[in-house]
C-alpha cells in the first residue's frame, strides 16, 4: 500500500518507450511511469463515434487520426479496452487465402503487421514463425496446391511441402504413414506467424490517445438516435453523445447494435473457444493448422501451448462454450502430436464472434446515412486488425469504400457477389 501511494501518475502524453527509458525508470524504482492513455469524460458530441474498443475499433481510431487527421473521435467500450474478442480469438496471423478479395485484404494487413511495433512504439510481439496447413488426403493436397497457386498469382509467399519436408520442419509432428490421419504434405507461408492480443490493443490505444482520440471505457451504447434517415448520435449509460458519423466495430454484438438503428444484418453470433497448456520448454517454433483433423496449435512466448479449433455450433452471446468441443480439439492435437498427450491444460476461455453466410466480413456503409459497420469476421478478425482498421478509417473519412473493402459491402448479399472463403478453401477464417 505504501508503494502505491508513492506512485505518481500523470495525464500527459506518454514518452517513447526505449531501452534508455527503461534504464532511467529502473533507477527511480519504476515509480514515475506515465499513464498509457487518458480516461476522459465524454464530450457532448464528436465528429466520429466508434462503438467497440477492441483491436479493430482502436485501429480504426488510430488510422483516422494518423492518416486522415480526424482527431475528434471517441471510442466507446462497454467494458475495458481489449476485453472482448481481441483477447479471446486465435493468435494466428496469415494471408494464404484463396479468393482474390480476401487474400489482398489479409496480405495488406500482413504488410502493416511487419512494421507495427515500430510504428506504435509498442512491442506487439509479432513473430513471423510461419504457418503450416496440413493435408491428410489426396483431396486435401489438391486443395492445398490450388490455394498455393492462387496465392502466388496474388504475390503472396506460399509453397507446397511434402511429408519429408514437413517432418524436417516439425520433428514432434507424427508423420508416420500408419496414422489414422497421415500427413501427406502441407502449405507453408513463411511470412505468417503470431502476435500478442493484449499488446495489439494496448499499442493502438496508446497511439490513438496520443493523437487526441478519447477512449471511454465502461460506457455501453444502449441506443442509436436517427432522424430522417440519418444518424444523430448514440444513447449511452452516461447520456446522449452526438456524432456526425457512427461506426460499429463490436464483434459478436453487431446484430444487437444494428437492431438499435432498425437494421437487420446477415450475421450470426457463436461462442469461440481456445485453451492453453502448462508452460513447456521451446518445442514448437511454428504454427500448425489442420482442417481435416480440426485443430491448430502454436507455442507462446511464455512457453504454453495455444490450442483451438472452430466455433461452437449453437448461437449465443455467452462467453463460454461446450466442453465436448474442447475434448474434440484436444483429441485432434494428440492425434497430430502424441508427445503432448501427457501435457496438462491450464485454462480455457470463450469469446463471441459474428459470422456471415459466406464466412467473409462486412465493411460497409448502411441504409442509414452516417452509420457504418465492420463485422462478420468470424474466427479470423485478429489477423486482419491493422488492415481492417486502415480500410475502415479510409471508408469513414471519405464516405466511400476503400478499394480493398469495396467487395465486402453488405450489398453483396443482395447482388449475389459473395466471397465464400469457407466453401472454397475449407476455412472459416
Amino acid at each position: 500500500m505504501e508503494r502505491s501511494t508513492r506512485t505518481r501518475w500523470t495525464t500527459r502524453r506518454p514518452n517513447n518507450y526505449s531501452g534508455l527509458a527503461l534504464l532511467k525508470h529502473a533507477l527511480r524504482k519504476h515509480e514515475n511511469w506515465q499513464r498509457a492513455w487518458r480516461s476522459p469524460e465524454p464530450k457532448s458530441a464528436y465528429d466520429v463515434v466508434i462503438i467497440g474498443g477492441g483491436g479493430h475499433g482502436l485501429a480504426t481510431a488510430y488510422y483516422l487520426a494518423k492518416v486522415h487527421g480526424i482527431t475528434d473521435v471517441a471510442v466507446l467500450e462497454k467494458g475495458y479496452l481489449g476485453g472482448g474478442n481481441t483477447g479471446r480469438n486465435t493468435t494466428i496471423i496469415r494471408s494464404n487465402y484463396l479468393w482474390d478479395e480476401t487474400s489482398r485484404l489479409y496480405d495488406f494487413s500482413l504488410d502493416l503487421w511487419e512494421g507495427l511495433s515500430q510504428e506504435l512504439n509498442f512491442n506487439v510481439m509479432f513473430s513471423q514463425r510461419g504457418v503450416l496447413n496440413l493435408g491428410h488426403t489426396l483431396q486435401d493436397m489438391r486443395d492445398i496446391e490450388r490455394r498455393v497457386n492462387a496465392n502466388r498469382l496474388n504475390g503472396i509467399d506460399c509453397e507446397v511441402l511434402d511429408t519429408a519436408q514437413v517432418q524436417q520442419r516439425v520433428p514432434l509432428l507424427d508423420c508416420s504413414p500408419g496414422r489414422r490421419h497421415p500427413v501427406l504434405g502441407a502449405s507453408w507461408q513463411p511470412r505468417a506467424g503470431t502476435a500478442r492480443h493484449d499488446a495489439v490493443a494496448w499499442g493502438y490505444a496508446r497511439a490513438a490517445d496520443a493523437l487526441g482520440v478519447d477512449l471511454i471505457q465502461q460506457t455501453e451504447v444502449t441506443g442509436i438516435r436517427c432522424q430522417g434517415g440519418r444518424v444523430l448520435g448514440v444513447e449511452t449509460g452516461r447520456g446522449f453523445i452526438g456524432a456526425k458519423k457512427v461506426a460499429c466495430v463490436a464483434a459478436g454484438n453487431s446484430g444487437v447494435v444494428a437492431a438499435m438503428a432498425g437494421l437487420k444484418l446477415p450475421i450470426e453470433s457463436h461462442p469461440l473457444q481456445a485453451l492453453v497448456s502448462e508452460p513447456l520448454r521451446p518445442c514448437l517454433d511454428t504454427v500448425i493448422m489442420s482442417n481435416a483433423v480440426h485443430g491448430y496449435i502454436s507455442q507462446s512466448d511464455k512457453g504454453d501451448l495455444v490450442i483451438g479449433a472452430g466455433i461452437d455450433a449453437y448461437n449465443g452471446y455467452g462467453q463460454r462454450g461446450s466442453f465436448q468441443l474442447i475434448e474434440h480439439t484436444l483429441q485432434a492435437i494428440c492425434e497430430l502430436f502424441p508427445a503432448f498427450s501427457r501435457v496438462r491444460m491450464n485454462r480455457q476461455w470463450g469469446g463471441v464472434v459474428d459470422t456471415c453466410p459466406d464466412a467473409s466480413p462486412i465493411i460497409s456503409r448502411t441504409a442509414v446515412d452516417g452509420l457504418y459497420f465492420n463485422c462478420g469476421w468470424g474466427t479470423g478478425g485478429f489477423k486482419a486488425t491493422p488492415g481492417s482498421g486502415y480500410v475502415f478509417a479510409d471508408t469513414l473519412a471519405h464516405d466511400r469504400p476503400h478499394l480493398l473493402a469495396e467487395a465486402f459491402s453488405v450489398d453483396r448479399f443482395t447482388t449475389g457477389a459473395l466471397i465464400d472463403e469457407h466453401g472454397a478453401a475449407g476455412v472459416a477464417h
